[in-house]
């Protein structure tokens, strides 16, 4: 399955669901979790400004969907696509890790929005993403 595929099957989604079978690892190898070096939440500046960008680690394969888990909601999910060499993030990269990018749908933040979770949504350690050793 290449990143063309999935990077068309999220455009197209208006939401992805935790329970896709290749979101996540089943592994007997330790799994890690890292949250977000940096967090953009700005709807209304259109599609694609909710987002949050991951570090991983050399050597490490993530998942290939990112959790984010508010206080009295439900568990969503978000893709992720990696982020070019040449794309500034105002994050200090070095050769030790490489960069992934995950999308929140607007819908869905601007629902969390009107509920009064705008201060939960803007907190990295809400977001969650998974990795294991190659």
């Amino acid at each position: 399955m290449g990143l063309s595929y999935i990077s068309d099957k999220l455009e197209r989604s208006p939401t992805v669901s935790c329970n896709k079978p290749y979101g996540f690892f089943s592994t007997k190898k330790a799994k890690q979790y890292t949250s977000p070096e940096k967090l953009v939440v700005q709807p209304w500046r259109g599609q694609h400004q909710v987002y949050a960008v991951f570090k991983i680690p050399k050597g490490y394969q993530h998942e290939y969907l990112f959790r984010l888990k508010l206080p009295g909601e439900a568990t969503r999910c978000g893709g992720l696509v990696p982020i070019e060499k040449s794309v500034s993030t105002d994050i200090s990269n070095n050769q030790e890790y490489y960069l992934v990018q995950g999308y929140l749908n607007t819908r869905i933040a601007l629902n969390l929005i009107a509920k009064g979770k705008i201060n939960d949504l803007k907190q990295a350690e809400n977001w969650q993403l998974g990795y294991v050793k190659q």
